[in-house]
């Protein structure tokens, strides 16, 4: 594993993250009192967090599935993984195809702690976990895991989901996808799913104050904005859509993807 000096004895318990409070939304219990309280004075102004964080992950299911499936994808690289919580992304796709490889990374120190549950791949497969920050992609595809479990000559899944809404305009968050897209193979992919505005008045300025005041900085971008991240691939039908309306698997999914608006927009990008 690549620590870069971190130890999980290092995580800091004194202030809330994102990844922890995700884990808390998700009903989880790898998370603090910290975040527990950060999350519920969000959930206090928006509801509909818990749905939103749902749906967000059975996109990711859904889309690791079909492309496991569908577009015979092999490798995944996993960047903001975030807690383990099952299924994992490489569950869902070595149930698919046992033969698929995946590389996490992720730069919360409780992650490095609890990889270990990231580490359990089928016979025919592989995973690894590296500690690395999607702001420096290039410490990403470097790494050493990442070169010992996939092969950049053959098409690999990229997926950032629910990650590029903590990455400012000031840390230029398009030019990341592209430095980290730009080695992968043609007929690789983007699965991104991002935070939206939400159109009810103040809501999103209230929560974002919210995290912002934990110390996570936040930015829901536009529809517009989201489907930029795509640019120059093809996207994948039904386009950049609310995550719970992108392929949506059984009935029940289907009848509240069209009856239920959650502000988080995703979709699933070919490169040519």
């Amino acid at each position: 594993m690549t620590g870069h000096g971190f130890r999980a004895d290092q995580i800091d318990t004194s202030k809330p993250h994102s990844a922890r409070m995700y884990d808390y939304f998700l009903g989880g219990k790898t998370h603090y009192s910290v975040d527990a309280r950060a999350a519920e004075q969000v959930e206090a102004v928006w509801p509909d967090v818990i749905p939103w964080t749902r749906a967000n992950r059975s996109f990711m299911h859904r889309a690791t599935r079909w492309l496991a499936t569908e577009a015979g994808i092999r490798q995944f690289l996993d960047i903001g993984t975030g807690i383990p919580t099952e299924p994992n992304l490489h569950q869902v796709a070595q149930q698919a195809a046992p033969a698929s490889r995946v590389v996490y990374a992720d730069n919360d120190p409780i992650v490095l702690a609890h990889a270990q549950a990231l580490m359990l791949s089928s016979r025919e497969g592989r995973t690894a976990y590296l500690h690395a920050d999607v702001t420096a992609p290039e410490t990403i595809l470097a790494a050493d895991e990442l070169d010992a479990t996939l092969d950049l000559d053959q098409p690999v899944a990229l997926s950032l989901n629910a990650l590029m809404h903590f990455i400012g305009d000031d840390r230029k968050p398009y030019e990341i996808v592209e430095r980290l897209l730009a080695p992968l193979a043609p007929g690789s992919y983007l699965v991104l799913s991002h935070g939206a505005i939400d159109p009810r008045p103040g809501l999103s300025d209230a929560v974002t104050e919210l995290y912002r005041a934990s110390g996570i900085h936040v930015q829901g971008r536009t529809l517009e904005e989201v489907t930029a991240f795509f640019d120059g691939l093809e996207l994948v039908q039904p386009g950049v859509v609310m995550p719970h309306r992108w392929r949506p698997g059984s009935e029940r999914e289907r009848t509240e993807a069209e009856s239920t608006d959650l502000w988080i927009y995703a979709g699933v990008g070919r490169k040519g």
